[in-house]
C-alpha cells in the first residue's frame, strides 16, 4: 500500500504545472502574467491532491483531465489572443514530460508517477525538481518557433513616446525574437532617426550602456538595455525606452519597449522598424 502525502504531491504537481504553462506560453509568444501561470499551475496541482479523497476518484476520468487541463489554460492566459495556440502547446508540452518521466522510470528502479499519471515520488524533492528544469529546458529548446505564424508582410506602426507620438512602416518578421525579460512581450526595434525629435536628451543610441546611465542619474526609469545577436554581432545591446503606446495598424498593443537601432534597419528606407508576430 503506497502511503501518499498530500502536501508533497501538490507542490510537485504545483512546480511541474508552472514550468509547463511556462514553456507554453514562452513557445507560443503570449505576454506572460506570472500570477495567472501560478494560478493556473496551483489548480492544476489542486485537481491531483483531490483525484486521491475518499470518493473522488471519477476525476480522473478523460474528460475531467480535459477540463482541468483547459481550465489551467484559461487561467494562465484567459484573454490572450493566442490562448488557442498556448493550449495546443500546453498539453503538447505536457505529453513530452509525461514521455521522459515515463523512459526515467523505465531506465531506472524507481517510480516518479502514480496511477492516474500523477506526478508523485519519494525521491529527494530536489532531484525531481532538476529533472522538471531540465524537461522545460529541452521543451523550450525545441518548441521554441512551433505555431508562430510565417510571412512577411509591411504593416502601420504608431509609436507614442514622452515627446511625442511618430508613425512609422514597420516590417513584420517573425525571425525577429527580441523580447522584454520582465513578461516576454514582444520589443520593436526602430530606427533611432525616424524617432528624431522625440527622443530624450539623455538618449543616444549609438552609447546604450551612456545612455541609461544618464536616465538613471536623472531621476528616469524608462530605459532599458536589451541584448541581442546578429550576424557579426556575437552580443550587442540596444537602448530601449518604454512608450506610452503601441498600436500596429490600428490595434494597441500597450507600452511595449521600443529598442533603437543607430544604424537603419533597411537601406532602401521601404521601412523604419522591425516586429515580431505580434
Amino acid at each position: 500500500m503506497t502511503v501518499v502525502y498530500i502536501d508533497l504531491l501538490f507542490l510537485l504537481n504545483l512546480t511541474a504545472n508552472y514550468l509547463l504553462l511556462l514553456a507554453a506560453g514562452r513557445m507560443a509568444g503570449a505576454a506572460l502574467a506570472r500570477w495567472r501561470i501560478g494560478l493556473g499551475a496551483a489548480l492544476g496541482a489542486l485537481y491531483a491532491a483531490l483525484i486521491f479523497l475518499p470518493g473522488l476518484g471519477w476525476l480522473a476520468l478523460w474528460p475531467c483531465k480535459l477540463a482541468a487541463g483547459v481550465g489551467m489554460a484559461l487561467a494562465a492566459y484567459g484573454g490572450e489572443r493566442r490562448l488557442l495556440r498556448v493550449t495546443v502547446l500546453f498539453f503538447g508540452a505536457s505529453a513530452a514530460l509525461a514521455g521522459a518521466v515515463l523512459g526515467l522510470e523505465l531506465l531506472g528502479s524507481v517510480s516518479l508517477t502514480l496511477e492516474h499519471g500523477v506526478f508523485y515520488s519519494k525521491l529527494d524533492l530536489r532531484l525531481l525538481l532538476v529533472v522538471f528544469a531540465a524537461c522545460y529546458f529541452v521543451l523550450s529548446l525545441f518548441f521554441r518557433r512551433i505555431g508562430q505564424p510565417g510571412g512577411r508582410t509591411l504593416a502601420r506602426l504608431e509609436i507614442e513616446l514622452d515627446g511625442g507620438a511618430r508613425t512609422l512602416t514597420a516590417l513584420v518578421d517573425t525571425g525577429h525574437s527580441l523580447t522584454d525579460p520582465g513578461n516576454n512581450r514582444p520589443v520593436v526595434v526602430a530606427d533611432a532617426w525616424a524617432l528624431a525629435g522625440l527622443l530624450p536628451e539623455w538618449a543616444d543610441p549609438a552609447d546604450p550602456i551612456a545612455s541609461v546611465e544618464r536616465c538613471h542619474a536623472a531621476g528616469g526609469r524608462q530605459a532599458r538595455l536589451i541584448p541581442y545577436r546578429a550576424v557579426g554581432v556575437e552580443c550587442g545591446m540596444l537602448l530601449a525606452l518604454r512608450a506610452r503606446g503601441v498600436a500596429v495598424d490600428g490595434r494597441p498593443l500597450g507600452r511595449l519597449l521600443v529598442a533603437l537601432s543607430p544604424t537603419a534597419l533597411d537601406d532602401g528606407g521601404g521601412y523604419q522598424a522591425l516586429i515580431g508576430g505580434i
